[in-house]
């Protein structure tokens, strides 16, 4: 039986329809669903126009607003917090197949240097206790402090094993205040009749599932996805199920091996064109996070230079990539001002000059206007020339 092959242009409409991108943002609101189809969604404190989760989200349905998460984890309990490749917020439906992470986190964290000095386990018991008696609270309900030299990451011993005791799954995250995040005991945020599932399951989930909303990966992507599994584990996985390969065809023409969804030929005769409406794209959205598959991709090459330092960024310290159809067509640098209540583009680039159209201005400044409705900005500055 012959390879199958997916030429470029279909790869990318492959894509951007598992990642929910190809159809416009619009029709009735399911952020539940929305989390659901896309696996996780990253969480950030960066809040330049709207915070990474809340921007992820609405690119998805743009009836979405920033108060419709909370209630999803705080009331509901249908979505949980946890550590993917960085902190994320997950489906309580995938909690099964969660508890080797927070056993491996537990041993990574556990062991590291960073953490390892400060888990005095008078202290572990100290706030487990508390927690256990005063229900949920923040880090800002303890007083330990940082001694010795300061530097950048260092943390108080409290907040060290608050996070040790949330990554090892005996804390969780209880609800958030603004971007403050209370810690209760799990016990009493996951559900207690949950499925157990053996390890081997486990994996099996986290690999079918991350295939399920990639579409096509390379094994590696397919392990990355979730980074709750390792290399021998996922290529023991692939063995054991023999995932359909196929050859997916890069934006300069090369082609690569890649393990595709069961359905992937079903997926293929109904795709559709995606939208040619301009989405302005938050820069840990997860269809664009694997920097390398982007390039491959799109031929589309996109660095978050948030940390390095200002005179050797190439674009600026927080960059919208810009999607049209199934092509990255730009790139701007936007600001929020809450206070002021403006939103105000400060550097525009397109990819080439040809692109630098009046329509696609005009496309870009619709979608600037709809941008600021989700941050409650009520102005819109064009600051570049």
């Amino acid at each position: 039986m012959a390879t199958l092959k997916i030429d470029n242009r279909t790869a990318r409409g492959l894509w951007l329809t598992s990642h929910g991108l190809a159809q416009a943002p619009t029709g009735p609101l399911d952020t539940l669903g929305l989390i659901q189809a896309l696996g996780f969604v990253q969480l950030d404190t960066i809040q330049v126009v709207s915070r990474a989760h809340h921007h992820i989200l609405w690119s998805r349905n743009q009836n979405y607003r920033e108060s419709m998460l909370d209630p999803l984890l705080r009331d509901r309990r249908q979505v949980f917090e946890h550590f993917t490749h960085d902190a994320s917020v997950l489906p309580m439906a995938f909690l099964p197949m969660w508890q080797r992470q927070f056993d491996r986190k537990r041993e990574q964290v556990g062991r590291s240097n960073w953490f390892g000095k400060h888990l005095d386990p008078d202290l572990i018991k100290d706030v487990l206790r508390r927690i256990r008696d005063e229900g949920p609270l923040s880090t800002q309900a303890f007083d330990t402090k940082v001694t010795g030299t300061k530097a950048m990451w260092q943390r108080p011993p409290h907040k060290m094993v608050l996070d040790y005791l949330w990554y090892s799954g005996e804390l969780a995250t209880s609800h958030r205040d603004g971007f403050t995040k209370f810690y209760d005991l799990a016990e009493r945020v996951f559900p207690q009749d949950r499925p157990v599932l053996t390890d081997r399951d486990q994996i099996t989930q986290l690999c079918e599932t991350a295939l399920d909303r990639l579409g096509f990966g390379t094994l590696t992507e397919i392990r990355k996805f979730w980074d709750a599994c390792d290399a021998p584990e996922a290529k023991a996985w692939a063995e054991a199920t023999q995932p359909l390969e196929v050859e997916v065809q890069g934006a300069d023409g090369s082609w690569t091996k890649a393990l595709a969804a069961a359905d992937i030929e079903a997926r293929i005769s109904t795709l559709k064109d995606p939208t040619s409406r301009l989405r302005i794209l938050n820069p840990f959205d997860p269809a664009i996070r694997d920097r390398t598959r982007l390039s491959r991709l799109f031929g589309f090459d996109y660095t978050v230079e948030m940390f390095v330092p200002a005179a050797k960024r190439q674009w600026g310290y927080y960059v919208y990539p810009l999607l049209e159809g199934n092509r990255f067509v730009g790139r701007i640098e936007a600001k929020g001002d809450r206070k002021t209540g403006c939103l105000t583009l400060t550097n525009y680039w397109v990819e080439s000059d040809r692109l630098r159209t009046p329509k696609r201005q005009a496309k870009l400044e619709a979608e600037l206007t709809r941008l600021a409705k989700l941050a409650g900005l009520k102005q819109l500055l064009w600051a570049p020339a």
